[in-house]
């Protein structure tokens, strides 16, 4: 090898040692920032108040399983501060060992296994403190029930002493009750300082659970007390008296059994007391309720009694002379009746319905006199007479409404005589009319089918003349016959000024016509014919169409203006 190979080869050699170094270092530094991210990891977790967050803990003298979980969690605390910290110790001088003799691989490994350890601890020691603050925070949370069960059963005991007389008869039940309660504090109390958590949590809860449901029963047992002891006992004293001077005053109650209910719910109020004494408060409020709607509907009764008689001292006078007014009502609207029955046929049983007015109305009379002597003798319960007067009135108002509806009819069969008869005046005096209106035109006809209907419609006027001067007549009937009349007057007055228009217009369209008689051999023919048509057979009409069809195909329009003109100026016609 040459000079130049040599130098070449030691070049080689320091580059390689060179950056075989740079690389090292590279590496060892890296590796020992690692090591100090690690280091003061570990610190910060020396430096967690783990210790002091137990000892806080440890003050509360815990009981049951919130001991035993403290212990698990102070347990594992242990562990994690001797053990595990002992290890962590171990990987980190590990890490420093190969780090320091340029074990770059290995103090890699090492380091991520220090790391792996390292981060488990710190999520161990997050899951203490995490459990120690629910611990606490739920300790607490049991202290503040405990004491406020205490507070509530200080409460009810000063209750109970204070205001003996307001939970009588159930006074002893709730005495031995709360007393029941104070024994299972007191016994919790014992447990817990010697020692037996499990036992102790056990008696507390119990105890907790007595004072709330002794709490809810002296609320349920106050307003029991105050209903059987004061309220209902007086509702049941004003009862009596009150009933006892409405005797007095000769009240007369249906099937008279206030007495006898009195005393029976009177043994009610005393047999809810004897189950009150014994705190069955299911039983006692149900029983309450059955009492309470048996004094309402005693209340109830009497109060209707009462009423009553306010309403039948009110009504007494006033329902005997409705009864009165009625009958004579009735009797004048018979006499009434007999009378147009004279001169009008009664077609919807007006006579009949008058007469059952009659009976009812005798049937009030006879039973309100029967009534009478009972009322003034007070032998009768208000609430009897009531009724009757309510059904009384109920009657006497739909007779006097039927009865006041028969009478319009009445008059209106006079009314309706009268319209019809100055209807049929008016219709003779149409036809009359009609008929010189006719002869005036000085047709040379009329028409049989004109004649027919004019001879029709004559007939009715005549026909409704003979049943208007019927002695006895029938407005229904006659009704039927004006409603016929009135068409027929209308359909004859057109028909008439038909006719005389027709006859006039075909006079007028002729006349027009003859203007082209001699050029026009279709036209002559029309005129012709429409002349034998008017003449002869008088059929106007006919004869109009016939002229003004011929007219309008020789001079279209011609017609039109004669009819408007016709029809506009009658009096120049």
């Amino acid at each position: 090898m040459g000079t130049n190979g040599v130098v070449g080869l030691v070049v080689v050699i320091l580059f390689v040692v060179a950056a075989f170094y740079i690389v090292g270092y590279y590496i060892r530094k890296k590796n020992q920032e690692t090591l100090n991210g690690l280091e003061k990891r570990k610190e910060e977790l020396f430096d967690l108040p783990v210790i002091e967050e137990i000892d806080e803990v440890k003050k509360m003298h815990l009981v049951g399983q919130s001991q035993n979980t403290f212990r698990e969690w102070n347990q594992k605390w242990a562990d994690l501060s001797t053990k595990s910290f002992a290890e962590l110790e171990s990987q980190i001088f590990e890490v420093e060992s190969q780090n320091e003799s340029l074990k770059f691989f290995k103090a890699k490994a090492a380091t991520a296994d220090a790391d792996k350890t390292l981060t488990e601890m710190e999520e161990q020691a997050q899951k203490i403190r995490q459990g120690l603050k629910e611990l606490r925070e739920t300790e607490e949370r049991n202290s503040l029930a405990v004491q406020k069960a205490l507070d509530i059963f200080e409460e009810l005991k000063s209750e109970l002493k204070e205001e003996a007389t307001t939970f009588e008869p159930a006074h002893a039940e709730l005495q031995k009750q709360a007393k029941q309660v104070e024994e299972e504090f007191t016994k919790f109390v014992m447990l817990n300082t010697s020692g037996d958590p499990i036992e102790a949590r056990e008696v507390l809860e119990k105890a907790e659970k007595d004072t709330y449901e002794l709490e809810a029963t002296m609320k349920r047992v106050k307003p029991l007390v105050d209903e059987l002891s004061n309220r209902f006992p007086g509702q049941l004293e004003e009862l009596q008296a009150g009933y006892k001077k409405m005797i007095d005053e000769n009240y007369v109650f249906p099937e008279d059994q206030i007495t006898s209910d009195i005393a029976r719910v009177t043994r009610k109020v005393e047999a809810s007391l004897a189950d009150l004494e014994k705190v069955e408060l299911d039983t006692v409020e149900a029983a309450t309720k059955e009492i309470a709607t048996d004094i309402d509907d005693l209340y109830a009764t009497m109060e209707k009694e009462y009423d009553a008689r306010q309403y039948v001292d009110r009504n007494r006078k006033v329902l005997s002379e409705y009864i009165t007014h009625s009958m004579r009502n009735n009797r004048q609207l018979l006499i009434e009746l007999d009378h147009t029955a004279q001169s009008y046929t009664l077609n919807h049983n007006e006579l009949g319905q008058t007469r059952t007015f009659q009976t009812e109305i005798e049937e009030l009379f006879r039973r309100n006199e029967l009534l009478e002597p009972k009322i003034e003798k007070k032998e009768v319960p208000y609430t009897e007479v009531q009724a009757f007067y309510k059904d009384a009135y109920q009657i006497l108002d739909e007779i006097e409404n039927q009865q006041v509806t028969i009478d319009e009819s009445i008059r209106d069969l006079r009314k309706g005589e009268k319209e019809a008869q100055e209807k049929m005046d008016h219709y003779e005096f149409t036809l009359r009319n009609l008929k010189r209106y006719v002869e005036k035109q000085r047709l040379p006809g009329l028409p049989g089918e004109y004649l027919e209907y004019f001879f029709l419609v004559t007939d009715r006027v005549e026909e409704l003349s003979k049943a208007l001067n019927k002695i006895r007549i029938n407005m229904d009937d006659i009704n039927k016959m004006v409603s016929v009349c009135d068409e027929d007057m209308v359909e004859l007055t057109d028909r008439t000024h038909d006719l005389v228009d027709a006859a006039a217009l075909t006079e007028q369209v002729m006349q027009y016509a003859n203007r082209y008689r001699h050029t026009h051999p279709d036209v002559k023919a029309a005129i012709d014919h429409g002349l034998d048509l008017f003449n002869q057979e008088y059929r106007y009409q006919d004869a109009l169409d016939e002229i003004g069809t011929a007219l309008e195909r020789v001079e279209p329009g011609a017609f039109k203006r004669i009819e408007d003109f016709y029809f506009n100026h009658p009096d120049l016609v």
